[in-house]
């Protein structure tokens, strides 16, 4: 058997990976003069970067940076294109598209394409996403990800799990996002206490993100802790080529 690969996880937020890192061993380390909260267990890494696109390559650039990974997966939630996907579901895209230039990345393993795009998608730019890029799940992560793993020469990956259907309309979050990739999560919550209207929405979309949130850990937990798993996995995937238009 293979000698186990060393795998830098890369995510947007504690609540998509807690389950998974509940465990771990939590360092606060800094590169370039950012300070990044990594989990660690074995020859697994896991780094919570923020939301969108410069937050997750900065943290990327991190985990490549100090912890010298063979392995680069970008994880977390994505919504749902494709309505027969539901939450909850497990997606391992083979493509990553960046919506913002059309370039994409083949990630060697899964199936389908995820695109990343800037904001948050509403129910109509799910719909035009999909008519245009044939994809299968949004997020606003992965593309950056694969960026920083192509830099480097290294593999690259995605495993999402789908937080909102393709029909969710999804409260008002842009204007929560602070410019590190944090989520207000106070700030967000007096805005919701003050509009009624959205009480049911943001109820669905917290048991909806809790249910993604299991899923994504157990899917996470066997590629770590399955050696037979991660052995066909290091026997299947390449280095990423270059990004193409």
């Amino acid at each position: 058997m293979p000698a186990p690969i060393k795998v830098a996880l890369v995510a947007a937020l504690d609540r998509e990976v807690r389950p998974l890192v509940k465990n771990w061993r939590r360092v606060e380390r800094e590169h370039e003069g950012r300070h990044f909260e990594f989990f660690e267990s074995g020859q697994a890494v896991l780094v919570v970067g923020g939301i969108g696109a410069g937050a997750a390559r900065r943290a990327t650039e991190a985990a490549i940076a100090l912890h010298q990974p063979e392995l680069v997966m970008s994880v977390g939630f994505a919504g749902a294109l494709d309505p027969g996907l539901r939450v909850g579901e497990i997606f391992e895209p083979s493509r990553v598209i960046d919506a913002s230039d059309g370039s994409n990345v083949e990630t060697g393993a899964g199936r389908g394409t995820l695109v990343s795009v800037a904001s948050i998608a509403g129910v109509e730019q799910k719909r035009k996403l999909a008519q245009s890029y044939s994809a299968g799940a949004v997020d606003m992560e992965a593309a950056a990800v694969a960026r920083g793993a192509q830099a480097r020469g290294l593999r690259f990956m995605a495993v999402k799990a789908i937080s909102d259907d393709s029909d969710f309309a999804m409260p008002e979050m842009d204007g929560f996002v602070g410019g590190n990739g944090e989520f207000r999560t106070g700030k967000f919550a007096v805005f919701t206490v003050l509009r009624p209207w959205l009480w049911l929405r943001v109820i669905r979309l917290s048991k909806n993100s809790a249910k993604a949130s299991r899923a994504l850990c157990a899917e996470l937990d066997r590629y770590i802790e399955e050696p037979k798993k991660m052995e066909v996995l290091q026997a299947d995937m390449h280095p990423i080529s270059k990004a193409s238009n």
